[in-house]
């Protein structure tokens, strides 16, 4: 089957834009809580905290996605796009159009995930 990597490539780039402006987005929630503690109360320093983690885990995945759809554009240069990175078969279409940046066939995800 024959793989259209312009069509990727051009997917890819608009992820990447759209992973780039909500890590912008997380970046600005996930900064340091600064609460006056004379006019906030306990529980609302607390709220303030935990969406502070929630937003920086999720930056960190942010970040993740980001780095494995570099890494999908970096295989569509060198040629190896659509194909497992552990025994070169070739990866289903499907598969690569509901997840770009996938780097392994279903064979060797089951046999990773089984140790």
């Amino acid at each position: 089957m024959t793989i259209d990597l312009e069509a990727f490539r051009a997917r890819i780039a608009g992820d990447l834009q759209n992973l780039e402006e909500s890590l912008r987005e997380a970046e600005s929630a996930g900064r340091t809580v600064m609460l006056d503690q004379a006019s906030v109360g306990r529980l609302s320093r607390m709220d303030a905290m935990q969406q502070q983690a929630m937003a920086q885990e999720l930056r960190a995945r942010l970040i993740t996605s980001r780095r494995r759809l570099q890494a999908a554009l970096a295989r569509i240069d060198a040629g190896s796009f659509g194909h497992c990175c552990q025994c070169d078969a070739e990866l289903d279409p499907k598969r690569l159009a509901h997840d770009p940046a996938a780097v392994f066939c279903p064979d060797c995800v089951a046999e990773r995930e089984n140790g």
